[in-house]
């Protein structure tokens, strides 16, 4: 078992374990060790520039977050016996540990759930708050907070929620090649709205990063924190389309924690419960989670703009790795193709895709999608399904049973558009 410890300045351990790995939350370390390091030593910064002051509670889940995230980047998971599964002990210093111990277990699961590892919860008390604000805080008047990735999925719900009459304080994290599109983005659909935030360059080897999502969360909270809400709950709009949100394994090489839950119903019903136990005000929806990628543009409520940028957006999941182009042919890549397919929109994307005739590729994700489309076909969505709607009301499952449907349909569309079927 692999052990980290997350402080802030206030609680320097007095002494470092040569076996441990220590992050310093939210400012650089004052000792000079090899397995100390600082994490998101700009955050202080950053509210400083949104003249955010966030509650205790969204500070000590932000410091959880991203010890989170530290701790997924720096173990990484070849040194497992299975080469994957990892066994986590995890030290985080907050201001009000005991909201968290009384909830561990359900921490726990849902650390689980999302990474695949288990994971072994401290809470200790820190001596003083992470984090001290000598500033006057700026209180939006915005009626929701949004995240904006620079997908396509999340700039049709920013556009669909100015159609609404709404007024969204969009929030991104900075990923590599994404950030001036996400600027792009929220200047496009409005001004003074945008809250970026980055995590930096986390220390280590592991590249899998199942935690990622989790700080995209905590920077919500911390830009929710900027505007009072209706009766003190804020709404966190997650515009994610329910086909993607599932994750439904294409085959057996991508059961479990191999498929990633950015936005489970599972992982998005637990860290609800989690924030209301530790006294977060802040409501999660997902708008578009009964609908798949080609539906959430067909039901675009401004398809003018909606036209005019959605494809300066990024579904590549191996985008930095191509050169900041997108493949063509990983799973988001196809169904994103899929969706322009069924929106009944000529593909435009920025760039163009690395390859361009998905029938010329010999991806291991196509191979996946094909052999998913031809299960369908011979036994049915429910064999396909087995138990990965085992989670579903009966009220839902119907949805959610739809969603994967329609979706494996788009993406059969797309592969006989390639006469690869």
């Amino acid at each position: 078992m692999r052990k980290v410890i997350c402080y802030s300045r206030s609680s320097v351990p007095n002494h470092f374990d040569r076996d441990v790995d220590y992050f310093e939350l939210f400012s650089r370390p004052e000792v000079y060790l090899d397995n100390v390091n600082p994490l998101a030593p700009e955050l202080p910064k950053k509210l400083r520039g949104y003249r955010i002051i966030p509650p205790v509670a969204a500070i000590d889940f932000a410091a959880f977050a991203l010890s989170v995230v530290a701790a997924d980047k720096l173990i990484p998971r070849a040194d497992s016996p299975d080469g994957w599964t990892r066994m986590i002990d995890l030290t985080v210093f907050q201001c009000e540990p005991e909201k968290w111990v009384s909830i561990k277990a359900k921490i726990e699961k849902m650390l689980k759930f999302l990474t695949g590892d288990f994971w072994t919860l401290t809470f200790q008390a820190a001596n003083s708050p992470a984090i001290e604000f000598r500033y006057e805080p700026h209180n939006r008047e915005n009626d929701c907070v949004c995240l904006l990735s620079g997908g396509m999925d999340s700039l049709v719900g920013a556009i669909d929620l100015l159609a609404e009459e709404r007024n969204p304080l969009f929030v991104s994290q900075i990923i590599q090649g994404d950030k001036e599109k996400q600027r792009y983005f929220a200047y496009r659909l409005g001004e003074n709205n945008h809250c970026q935030w980055s995590i930096g360059k986390p220390i280590g080897p592991e590249n899998s990063t199942r935690a990622r999502s989790i700080a995209f969360f905590a920077y919500a909270l911390l830009a929710a924190s900027s505007r009072p809400g209706s009766d003190g709950l804020v709404e966190l709009v997650v515009p994610e389309n329910g086909f993607i949100s599932l994750n439904v394994p294409l085959d057996a090489n991508r059961i479990g924690s191999l498929s990633t839950k950015t936005t489970h119903p599972i992982y998005m019903s637990l860290l609800q419960d989690i924030w209301e136990a530790i006294g977060i005000k802040t409501k999660i929806t997902l708008p578009y989670r009964y609908d798949t990628k080609g539906e959430v543009l067909k039901k675009c409520k401004d398809r003018k703009l909606m036209e005019e940028l959605i494809f300066s957006t990024n579904s590549c999941g191996k985008y930095r790795r191509h050169g900041y182009t997108q493949c063509g042919v990983c799973v988001p890549c196809l169904v994103r193709r899929a969706a322009f397919l069924e929106a009944g929109l000529q593909d435009a994307t920025e760039k163009g895709y690395l390859y361009d005739d998905i029938s010329k590729s010999n991806s291991m994700d196509l191979n996946a999608v094909a052999l998913a489309v031809k299960q369908v076909e011979n036994s049915g969505i429910n064999n396909f399904i087995k138990g990965s709607l085992s989670f579903a009301s009966p009220e839902e499952r119907g949805s959610y049973l739809g969603v994967v449907s329609r979706g494996i349909d788009e993406l059969r569309n797309l592969l006989k558009a390639y006469n690869i079927l």
